[in-house]
């Protein structure tokens, strides 16, 4: 451990994701207002009532044996594709003492879902008599970190947070002061989340939080919107690779940002009510942590998930911190054409932010044809913003069950 504070540096960057499986393709989307919601399959559709969902095609044999496939389940597989992107993108090459000090923090809402749902198939609607031995490890939700730490020998800190929505903002804030604080030189944090499944749908549906099917499928989740009906679920993972800045600078390697401010605020009030207070807290402790100044943020990715609650709470949330700034700052949720990967959502909308940064322009809230006038800030509607100056980005992240997380990134130099 170190007895000064250390700077941390964003050196990797991966996603699989409904809008794009590299960084380049997903911005690219993002920034063209191009949504990746659509219908479901044809099979799940005609039992749910919901009929879309963010989607991927994928086949877990384009990156795994079929042996090693089936010892995955959906959410591990996502993790690890997204992971080696971020790894080769970092040109990790680590020796054997410097993976002592690199650890794997992942954050996911509910693990292996795939696995639970076709496990209890089998025996309740099969009567099976047995099931898989590998069924324990498959859905257990710190899989993916474990396997993440195994693929890269990484020894260090492997931990699992699970807290909802912002279980990957928090996993990355988590990481972020292992780093600071002389824990580990190295961290692959991020999230994972595959939800698609048939009762967790239905689950979702049953407290009335998913999106009614727009006539256009693509234009069903609406952020911010006078019309909104909720959120529409995504799966997806997104890693990022987190080092000590000195080390990150003696190697070369290309810094895509400094994480700088991370706040952690729960809002102790409600299990799904959102609270401005708790949301507002935390905007304030990333703030603080990054001892930046509201003026200091020229990008904030909001949490934005289309429900009526949550779209208003985080504008007066917002407002609170920022005051008159406030209005002069582009917000863009960026689910409304991704949708809301859960315990993943934090990561790939962090990348979103740095990306950002990165292109210096502003994806869009795609699907803001019609502002709710409480919901009065610049929400970026319908079209995306090139030619911005952007030299730090906020994500934000609020959960059912209370824990809100927000995350700060700034340009390095």
């Amino acid at each position: 451990m170190t007895a000064t504070k250390r700077r941390v540096a964003i050196t990797g960057l991966g996603v699989i994701s409904p809008a794009g499986n590299t960084k380049e393709a997903l911005f690219d989307n993002l920034l063209a207002g191009k949504s990746a919601i659509r219908r479901l399959d044809q099979s799940v559709a005609d039992l749910l009532n919901t009929k879309i969902a963010g989607r991927i095609d994928f086949n877990s044999e384009d990156y795994f044996t079929k042996k090693i496939a089936r010892s995955l389940d959906r959410v591990s597989q996502f993790a690890l594709v997204a992971a080696a992107d971020a790894v080769r993108d970092a040109g990790l090459n680590l020796n054997e003492e410097e993976k002592r000090r690199s650890g794997v923090y992942i954050g996911t809402g509910m693990g292996g879902a795939h696995t639970i749902e076709d496990t209890y198939m089998q025996v309740y609607r099969n009567q099976a008599k047995k099931v898989s031995p590998l069924t324990v490890v498959k859905t257990m939700n710190n899989a993916p970190a474990s396997h993440l730490s195994m693929q890269y020998g990484f020894k260090g800190p492997c931990l699992t947070f699970s807290t909802a929505c912002s279980s990957s903002a928090v996993s990355i804030g988590e990481a972020f002061r292992q780093i600071k604080d002389g824990y580990a030189d190295v961290i692959l944090a991020g999230g994972t989340e595959s939800l698609l499944t048939f009762v967790i749908i239905m689950s979702w549906e049953s407290i009335g939080t998913l999106a009614c099917e727009a006539e256009d499928p693509s234009a069903s989740c609406l952020p911010f919107s006078k019309n909104r009906t909720g959120f529409v679920l995504g799966e997806g993972a997104a890693m990022l690779v987190l080092e000590a800045m000195d080390r990150a600078v003696a190697r070369g390697a290309r810094i895509y940002g400094e994480l700088a401010g991370y706040g952690s605020a729960a809002d102790a009030t409600h299990i799904t009510k959102p609270s401005v207070e708790g949301q507002a807290r935390a905007i304030s402790l990333a703030l603080e942590e990054a001892h930046m100044q509201p003026g200091d943020i020229d990008y904030i990715n909001a949490h934005g998930t289309a429900t009526v609650l949550n779209d208003l709470t985080e504008t007066q949330a917002i407002k609170e911190v920022f005051g008159q700034r406030a209005y002069d700052i582009p917000i863009s949720s960026t689910k409304s054409m991704h949708g809301h990967l859960l315990g993943a959502a934090g990561a790939l909308e962090l990348v979103i932010s740095i990306l950002t940064m990165e292109n210096q322009a502003v994806p869009p809230t795609s699907t803001l044809v019609d502002p709710d006038p409480e919901c009065d800030l610049d929400y970026v509607p319908v079209k995306g913003r090139r030619g911005q100056k952007i030299r730090a980005v906020m994500s934000n992240s609020f959960a059912f069950g209370g824990t809100n997380a927000v995350l700060i990134v700034r340009k390095y130099g």
